[in-house]
């Protein structure tokens, strides 16, 4: 429990900061899903399109501060090494 209204008022905005950063990662989540299950079909050019979304739901939890930037950086490049590898497949 905070014991002065400092205290109080940095603990209302943590958890209102907190509350941003899981919403921001929860639509990470979706969009990850999403790219995953457009993968799973095999479309190209949905493929695609799904990337690009991904990528930039990425970018913007990273911006947000929800995801590190190397985090975002990462899951970007994982996901660019799937799209390479079907595309080349097919």
């Amino acid at each position: 429990m905070a014991n002065n209204k400092s205290a109080e008022k940095r603990d209302r905005k943590a958890k209102i900061a907190r509350r941003r950063n899981v919403a921001n990662r929860k639509t990470l989540k979706v969009a990850s899903k999403k790219f995953q299950a457009v993968l799973a079909a095999g479309d190209k050019g949905a493929i695609r399109e799904a990337y690009n979304a991904f990528s930039s739901v990425a970018d913007k939890s990273a911006k947000k501060g929800a995801i590190s930037k190397n985090a975002a950086s990462r899951y970007k490049s994982r996901a660019s090494l799937k799209v390479a590898t079907l595309v080349a497949a097919k």
